[in-house]
C-alpha cells in the first residue's frame, strides 16, 4: 500500500466501539463515477466490512467539512445558472477545504479513507463535459490537494441513459443532473479516459445487478488491500 503524497474539524463517521487498529500504511480510496451508477450504495457496503478490521474516515465531495458543504449547496442548486470556470473553482475551493480539514489528517494517521469523488470528477465534468483546458484542471488540482493523490480508484460506469432513467425515478434532480445526456456522455468518456491513463484506476460495470457490482469491488480490493 502507497498513500502517493508530495508534502507532509470536518465532519467524521463515528469510529467502530471496538476502535480497530490503524494500518501499517493509509490507504486512499475514491469512488467515482457517471450520474446514477450507485456510488452510495457501494461505499456503504464497502465501509461496513472495512470498519469491521480498520479504522476508515467516510467522506465526499463536494462536501466533508462545514464550508465545502455549504459550497456544495450552491454547486447543486438547480435554479443557479453558473459558468464552466466558476464551477471548476468552486469545486477546488471545496476540496482545499476537503483535503485540509479531513483527508490529509486521516492519511496522516494511517486510516483508510474512502471518498464519493475526487479530482478525477473535475476532470471528467469541467475538462471533458464542459470544455475547459485540461492542463489547467491538472495544475489547479496538484495544489489544492497538496499532491495527494488515490491509492485506489473504484470507476463504477455505467451508460448515460441507464443512470439518468435511475436518477429520474429518485425525484428531485440536482443542477448537474439536470444538464442533457450529451453533456453526461461527455462526462462518462471523461471517466473512461482517466481509466486508462492511470493504472490504480480499476472500471467496475456498474450496470450489472448490485452484488455482481460489489463482488468485483471485493475483488479490487482484495488485490489491492487484502481485504474483500
Amino acid at each position: 500500500m502507497n498513500n502517493r503524497r508530495e508534502e507532509g474539524g470536518g465532519r467524521r463517521e463515528e469510529e467502530n466501539a471496538h476502535s480497530p487498529s490503524p494500518i501499517p500504511h493509509s490507504f486512499f480510496i475514491v469512488f467515482e463515477g457517471p450520474e446514477g451508477a450507485g456510488k452510495s450504495t457501494q461505499i456503504k457496503h464497502l465501509v461496513t466490512k472495512l470498519r469491521e478490521t480498520f479504522e476508515v474516515v467516510q467522506t465526499r465531495e463536494p462536501g466533508g467539512t462545514p464550508a465545502a458543504d455549504a459550497i456544495r449547496k450552491v454547486l447543486l442548486d438547480p435554479d443557479l445558472t453558473i459558468s464552466p470556470l466558476t464551477e471548476v473553482l468552486l469545486y477546488s475551493a471545496s476540496r482545499a477545504q476537503h483535503v485540509e480539514e479531513v483527508i490529509k489528517p486521516a492519511l496522516e494517521q494511517n486510516k483508510i479513507v474512502v471518498c464519493d469523488r475526487f479530482f478525477g470528477t473535475s476532470v471528467a465534468y469541467q475538462g471533458y463535459g464542459r470544455g475547459l483546458e485540461l492542463d489547467f484542471i491538472y495544475d489547479l488540482t496538484k495544489r489544492v490537494t497538496q499532491g495527494i493523490t488515490p491509492d485506489l480508484v473504484l470507476l463504477l460506469d455505467i451508460d448515460p441513459q441507464v443512470g439518468m432513467e435511475r436518477i429520474a425515478q429518485r425525484g428531485q434532480r440536482d443542477r448537474l443532473e439536470l444538464a442533457d445526456i450529451s453533456f453526461h456522455q461527455k462526462v462518462r468518456e471523461g471517466f473512461l479516459a482517466q481509466a486508462k491513463e492511470n493504472p490504480n484506476w480499476v472500471i467496475i460495470n456498474a450496470g450489472q445487478d448490485e452484488a455482481k457490482v460489489r463482488t468485483e469491488i471485493g475483488q479490487a480490493m482484495q488485490n489491492r488491500l487484502g481485504v474483500e
